[in-house]
């Protein structure tokens, strides 16, 4: 049982992070004082560590300094009760791509020579289809995370957060987001295959596992009330693709929910 001032450490990429969320309060991470972690924290009375940073990969967490920041693994102690665990699409460049191919067909509508070129070499960096050993190897990944997680605090209860999904049965090609009708089902398949990929790592480990990707199917870009961002940019914004004020809000319900 978690019980207040229990100490909490989360650990991610961006899609914990929350980047684009006012209030940041690490520029670099793109961490914003409203992302789940904070408002999870808030909620149940934790001591909160956060050491999420948008853009890490499973690698990140595991062994390799990002930027100046050591490997998000190092803030998991002995007397850590909760740990949260949002990583893998970065491993697979799930947003990255989504975004660099909104902006080549943004980019190639202006009949411009800049626009052209510039979406001719963002094109060449485009690649929608994902071979199965990609999946299994983010699968193995976040198994390894919970296993060290576990190795430093025995304790702990570990919950894998899945992403909060973009695209959703409502989203339309060109009209919601810059895309056509067939790039945007290889999106879906990509954000498919990294569900199944925390699905299979909290399987492997009992580790529970909170399904924000099929949990915000109906609040997807396009819907009325979108949990995530769609193409735009701006101040105040999130980042394009990710998760709102909102889908935070709802990705932390779905975790104290699952606490219990």
């Amino acid at each position: 049982m978690i019980t207040p001032g229990s100490r909490y450490v989360a650990l991610g990429s961006s899609f914990a992070a929350g980047p684009g969320i006012k209030p940041i309060v690490d520029k670099a991470a793109g961490r914003s004082g409203r992302n789940y972690p904070r408002l999870v924290a808030e909620a149940l009375g934790l001591e909160l560590t956060d050491v999420t940073y948008s853009g890490a990969t499973t690698a990140n967490i595991l062994r390799e300094r990002q930027d100046e920041a050591p490997p998000q693994i190092d803030a998991v102690s002995p007397d850590t009760a909760l740990v949260t665990i949002t990583a893998g699409g970065n491993d697979l460049e799930y947003i990255g791509t989504f975004i660099r191919g909104s902006l080549m067909n943004t980019l190639a509508k202006p009949a411009t020579l800049l626009g052209r070129r510039v979406a001719n070499r963002i094109r060449a960096r485009v690649s929608y289809l994902k071979d199965p050993a990609e999946y299994a190897a983010v699968a193995a990944s976040l198994t390894e995370i919970v296993n060290a997680v576990r190795e430093r605090a025995p304790r702990s209860r570990v919950v894998l957060v899945d992403y909060l999904p973009v695209v959703g049965p409502g989203t339309r090609a060109r009209l919601d987001v810059p895309l056509n009708e067939e790039q945007l089902p290889s999106i879906v398949m990509m954000a498919d295959g990294l569900a199944g990929a925390f699905a299979t790592a909290a399987e492997a480990t009992g580790a529970d596992l909170v399904e924000a990707s099929a949990a915000g199917l109906s609040h997807a870009v396009g819907s009325a009330e979108p949990w995530t961002s769609g193409f735009r940019f701006g101040p105040g914004r999130a980042a394009p693709y990710h998760p709102t004020a909102a889908g935070m809000s709802a990705v932390a319900d779905l975790i104290i929910a699952k606490l219990g």
